[in-house]
C-alpha cells in the first residue's frame, strides 16, 4: 500500500494555483488586443503594489496605513535618475527598488515592535513626514513633480517608447514580483509568518524571533512597493506627490479587501477592479470617491472574504 508523501500532497494541493497563474499570464498576453496597453500597463503596477502590501497585511497580519511612501519614493528616485542621470530603465528600476527596501528598513525598526493600531498610526505618521520632504526637497519639482521623465532604453537597445517594448517589460516586472511572493508565502518563511499573524505569543513560545520575521517581511514588502511605484514612473514617464500621499495608502487596503485579503490572486482582482472604476467612471468625477466606498461597504458587508477569496471558498481551494 503506497502513501503520498507530504511533497507530492503539497503539489497536489497548489496545482489549481499554477493553472490560475497560467491563466492570468494568457489573458495579460493577449488583453493588448483589444485594451488599450497603459491602461493595463497601470493594473500590473498597481497589482504588484497591492500583492507587496497583501504580504504585510494578510499573510502577516500587520496594517501599515503608510505603503505609499515605498511607491511614491521610489518613483520619484527613479524619475531622477532616468531624467537627471540618464540611466537606464533597468538600473532605475533596481534603484527605485533599493531605495525603498531600504526605507522600508528604517521605518519597520521604528514601528515593528508595535502592534495593531500603533503599529498603523506610526507607518501613516512617517508616511506623512516622507510626504512633506517630497514637497520640500528641491529635487521632486514640489507639487509640479518630476515630468517628461524618459522610458529610454532597456538593455541599451530596447526603446521603450514604444508601447509593446514598454508593456512587455512591465508584464515581466510583475510576473517576476508576483512569482517571488509567491515563494516566499509558500516557503517556511512564509509559514511562520502565517503562525504570527494567528498567535504571535505561541509563535514566540516555539523559540521563533517574531520581530526579525515581520520586519523581514516588512523591507520585502516594501522593495517590491517600491518595484511598482518605479515601474510606473517609467510607464507614465511621471513621479508625484499623488503617489506619495495618504490616500494611496488608503487605495491599496482598498485594492487589497476587495479582491481577497490573504489570498495569492486577490490583490490582482482587487487592483484590476479598482483602477478600472478610477478609469472608465472618471467622467463622474469626485463622485468616483462615493462610488468605491459604496462598493467597499458591499465587500465588507456580503463578501468579506473578497473575490477572489469568495471564489477560492465556493470550490474549496487556496488561491
Amino acid at each position: 500500500m503506497t502513501h503520498a508523501t507530504p511533497a507530492s500532497s503539497s503539489t497536489k494541493s497548489y496545482k489549481h494555483q499554477w493553472v490560475a497563474f497560467a491563466l492570468m499570464v494568457l489573458i495579460l498576453g493577449v488583453a493588448p488586443i483589444w485594451v488599450y496597453p497603459v491602461f493595463l500597463m497601470k493594473v500590473m503596477c498597481f497589482a504588484l503594489f497591492a500583492c507587496a502590501f497583501n504580504l504585510l497585511l494578510g499573510f502577516g497580519g500587520l496594517l501599515s496605513f503608510g505603503h505609499a511612501m515605498f511607491l511614491g519614493s521610489a518613483g520619484y528616485v527613479s524619475a531622477h535618475a532616468a531624467k537627471v542621470w540618464g540611466w537606464n530603465p533597468e538600473l532605475c528600476v533596481l534603484l527605485g527598488t533599493f531605495t525603498s527596501a531600504v526605507l522600508a528598513l528604517i521605518v519597520g525598526q521604528l514601528a515593528i515592535r508595535r502592534q495593531g493600531i500603533y503599529f498603523a498610526m506610526i507607518t501613516l505618521a512617517l508616511a506623512q513626514m516622507i510626504f512633506f520632504f517630497c514637497l520640500q526637497v528641491p529635487f521632486t519639482g514640489g507639487e509640479d513633480g518630476i515630468q517628461a521623465v524618459p522610458r529610454g532604453l532597456l538593455f541599451g537597445a530596447i526603446d521603450l517608447t514604444d508601447n509593446t517594448h514598454m508593456y512587455l517589460f512591465v508584464l515581466v516586472i510583475f510576473l517576476a514580483g508576483f512569482l517571488l511572493l509567491w515563494r516566499v508565502v509558500h516557503s517556511p518563511f512564509g509559514q511562520i509568518l502565517k503562525a504570527i499573524r494567528e498567535h504571535q505569543d505561541r509563535a514566540t513560545s516555539l523559540g521563533y524571533d517574531t520581530d526579525t520575521f515581520k520586519l523581514l517581511a516588512f523591507v520585502i514588502s516594501g522593495a517590491l512597493a517600491g518595484t511598482a511605484g518605479a515601474t510606473k514612473a517609467l510607464v507614465f514617464q511621471l513621479a508625484s506627490l499623488t503617489d506619495v500621499h495618504w490616500s494611496m495608502s488608503g487605495e491599496v487596503v482598498l485594492m487589497t479587501l476587495v479582491g481577497g485579503m490573504g489570498t495569492l490572486f486577490g490583490p490582482v482582482a482587487g487592483a484590476a477592479v479598482i483602477v478600472s472604476m478610477q478609469n472608465y467612471l472618471a467622467q463622474l468625477g469626485a463622485w468616483v470617491t462615493v462610488v468605491q466606498g459604496v462598493i467597499f461597504v458591499v465587500c465588507v458587508l456580503a463578501f468579506r472574504r473578497g473575490i477572489i477569496g469568495e471564489i477560492a471558498n465556493l470550490i474549496k481551494k487556496p488561491l
